[in-house]
């Protein structure tokens, strides 16, 4: 196990923490702003004042040699004294304060003072806590003077208390290391390439670096990986595994295969982490953090709660987790994120630990060597990280501000922050007279709006100050709005480099769209992926790997390529010669389509899954079809669907086995990946055209800016993502070894070399279709030999 350090500032906060979980009580002030603060205060101190004083104290907990440290904000020691300084920054006033924030601050200094003084062998020190209020620039002093007996006290008190908790978890430690030593594979044989999967991933862990696996459909990458890392824990390699994914389909899998584990003995505590305004309470909803009773005076019961769950349970999920809080009184989301502290396994969103506005600070402030990252279906993660580290700011927002203040009644004390909103309006007014200048639909620039952040830094920090005062109505939550998405467009501020183009347009009411977008998010995600030992990305579709190595921040990283579990004469790929879907033919092209698709579902009676790029084109198939075949039974996915809608496409398909069915969807769609249709559920596949995705100024500027990088741009921006989507709704179709049919690719690209060279090697014995006669009678042959 890697060295095991506390920071100071956690173990104040965990201990000490007690009263309401405010969600308005932190400060939105950006690291960068409280670092420059910190920097302008420490250059106004004395010449032997010596800053950023690294400060660390060895301690036994339960056994084991712990390190407590941290960083004083500054410190004199002279030959007579000892004095210590805590810089705070914060957006409330001081006396505004509560007397537990107040508590954390001076515990925070105490703890550096009582190492201190037995460090520096001085028997008293004062210690300072200097606040600075970030919105009004005041700044409050305050000194005590406390002795070397009375921090000694102090500090031993803190840390008795926290070796309750490392035992409770030591003493866990022990009982699942023990049920791992004996858990062996959870199946009777490994599959094909499983065996290799879980000894690739466990020398992975071993030499701490970062591996792509591409293993299609079937391989049983989520045991084969899992199980390894698994074991590795047990023999103290990490202490913490994250499984991270991109849908609550791939989480479900994900428990599963760890129930498996436990069914086999495995003594693993594992939580589900779900997303806030699915795990809230029904009562919470807009209700104020002074006025919800899951949130007031939630510190002081919160370990109760902790305890009651570590006793009694080992798998968290939402239901189980709610049950606690509601017993506890204790708000579920913040509730789960306590108890993940104690987990073993953390089944999250990407988004907890790459994302900057929501990741997890709690395990990813600092590296941590104990933990390793499991990235489920990682072909996702290209374009969720690109928005993670987008913003968009809209004058519509504002105008709905403003426009709401004036009919607003209740609101007091308007007067900053409707001269901070003019101001904010200001900016945009400057910016459009700019955009109507040059007479485009959009304009695009390398350099950040500096005099728009101003203002918008402005604006929050009154915002900030104002908003817990008010009542609820529209001007509030206008307000309110405005606020999240200038805290975002900020915070993405701070990224803003050569890889990010800013991107100005109008809406449909012609008010200005503001947007920060990034092109190459891979060093943000090479420096989230260091805060742990290694990472194992994997997918049915990571091809070509160089391309994920490339944007995934893993240039480095090693590569495993497996070959398909199944036999080949499970499915016949097809490619279409005769048709082309290049935007100029789709419409002449239509018959040839409506022909193809006719032939896959008229050799066989069973269910087929269509798939269009667009819901345009595939609305006009869809028509075409029905008009000619209204005997046989269609289902269309639109893009309005809800969870029961899905949940009823997905039902026609697993039920009436007897009879045609023919469902139409979405490449890069709800049911082109994350879907099992297995058996006769599911006998054919027809995809029109190659996926590529649709012009877009987004898309040019990632063209124009990999072609600069690498030479790629048209690949990085425009094929390798379509061609993904193909992969993905292609592996719809075998997923078992029981699995049979038929994959039409209806684009004549499929057979080029751009295209054959992306193929996976389970799609070595495609087969061509010069015409329709040809096809007919490839589809045909295959089900006169389906024994």
């Amino acid at each position: 196990m890697a060295d095991i350090k506390i920071g100071i500032r956690q173990l104040v906060e965990f201990v000490l923490r007690a009263g309401d979980l405010n969600e308005q009580g932190n400060s939105q002030n950006t690291a960068l702003i409280g670092a420059r603060i910190h920097r302008q205060l420490q250059k106004e101190r004395s010449a032997d004042y010596q800053k950023e004083y690294y400060v660390k104290r060895m301690v036994d907990l339960d056994g084991d040699d712990y390190v407590i440290d941290g960083r004083a904000d500054g410190i004199i020691a002279d030959e007579d004294h000892l004095w210590i300084e805590e810089i705070k920054t914060s957006d409330p006033a001081f006396k505004d304060l509560s007397e537990n924030t107040l508590t954390l601050y001076w515990a925070q200094a105490k703890v550096y003072g009582a190492i201190l003084t037995q460090d520096l062998d001085y028997e008293k020190v004062t210690l300072r806590l200097t606040y600075y209020q970030r919105p009004t620039d005041e700044i409050t002093t305050e000194e005590h003077e406390y002795t070397r007996e009375e921090l000694r006290e102090f500090f031993d008190g803190l840390v008795a208390e926290y070796e309750y908790w490392i035992k409770l978890r030591n003493d866990w430690r022990i009982v699942r290391n023990d049920s791992i030593k004996d858990l062996s594979f959870p199946f009777s044989e490994y599959r094909n390439g499983q065996r290799d999967l879980a000894v690739a991933v466990y020398k992975t862990i071993l030499t701490e670096q970062r591996l792509f696996v591409e293993a299609p459909t079937g391989t049983g990458k989520t045991i084969s990986t899992l199980f390894p890392t698994v074991k590795a824990v047990g023999e103290e390699q990490i202490d913490r595994i994250f499984y991270l994914t991109a849908k609550q389909s791939t989480r479900k899998v994900a428990e599963d295969a760890t129930d498996l584990m436990v069914e086999q003995g495995l003594k693993i505590k594992s939580i589900t982490l779900t997303a806030k305004d699915k795990m809230i309470f029904p009562e919470e909803v807009d209700v104020k953090p002074e006025n919800n009773p899951y949130m007031v005076g939630y510190y002081d019961r919160v370990k109760d709660g902790l305890k009651d769950v570590l006793e009694n349970e080992n798998q968290l999920g939402r239901e189980n987790i709610q049950a606690y809080a509601k017993k506890h009184m204790l708000d579920p989301f913040e509730f789960s994120l306590d108890l993940s502290l104690f987990c073993d396994l953390i089944i999250c969103d990407y988004n907890y630990l790459f994302d900057p506005m929501v990741y997890l600070q709690r395990f990813f402030a600092v590296e941590d060597k104990n933990n390793f990252f499991l990235i489920d279906e990682a072909h996702n993660l290209v374009s969720r990280s690109r928005s993670m580290y987008s913003a968009t700011l809209t004058e519509q927002a504002v105008l709905d501000a403003e426009s709401n203040e004036k009919t607003s009644t209740g609101n007091v004390d308007k007067k900053l922050l409707k001269k901070r909103m003019t101001q904010v309006d200001n900016e945009f007014q400057l910016i459009r007279n700019t955009f109507d200048e040059q007479g485009q639909d959009l304009l695009t620039d390398r350099d950040p709006l500096s005099s728009l952040e101003r203002a918008l830094l402005n604006f929050n920090e009154a915002a900030r100050e104002w908003l817990p005062k008010q009542p609820d109505n529209d001007f509030t939550d206008s307000v309110l709005e405005l606020f999240f998405a200038s805290n975002k467009y900020l915070k993405i501020s701070e990224f803003f480099d050569e890889s990010y183009r800013l991107l100005i347009s109008k809406d449909e009411n012609r008010n200005l769209v503001i947007q920060e977008q990034i092109l190459d998010p891979n060093p943000y995600l090479d420096e989230s992926l260091s805060k742990g030992r290694g990472a194992i990305f994997f997918s049915a579709t990571l091809s070509p790997v160089d391309y994920y190595q490339d944007t995934l921040g893993s240039e480095d990283g090693l590569v495993l390529q497996m070959d398909s579990p199944f036999a080949d004469l499970q499915q016949n790929i097809i490619v279409t010669s005769y048709v082309n879907t290049k935007y100029a033919f789709r419409q002449q092209n239509i018959p040839n389509i409506m022909d193809s698709i006719e032939i896959l579902v008229q050799q066989k009676s069973g269910h087929y899954l269509i798939f269009c790029p667009s819901y345009g084109f595939m609305n006009e198939i869809v028509a075409a079809f029905e008009m000619v075949h209204p005997e046989i039974d269609t289902i269309v996915q639109n893009n309005q669907m809800n969870d029961a809608d899905r949940r009823e496409f997905m039902e026609r398909f697993e039920n009436s086995l007897d009879q045609t069915l023919v469902g139409f969807a979405v490449l890069g769609g709800l049911f082109s990946e994350g879907i099992d249709l297995t058996e006769d559920q599911l006998i054919g596949v027809g995809i029109v055209s190659v996926g590529l995705p649709g012009l877009s100024e987004e898309r040019s500027l990632l063209q124009e800016y990999f072609d600069e990088k690498n030479g790629h741009g048209f690949e990085y921006a425009y094929q390798l993502p379509g061609m993904n989507h193909v992969l993905q709704a292609a592996g719809r179709l075998i997923r078992t070894s029981r699995d049979r049919g038929n994959v039409v690719l209806m684009d004549q690209r499929f057979g080029t070399t751009r295209y054959l060279k992306l193929f996976p090697k389970h799609w070595h014995n495609f087969k061509r279709a010069n015409s329709t006669d040809q096809l007919k009678n490839i589809i045909s042959d295959f089900w006169k030999n389906e024994d």
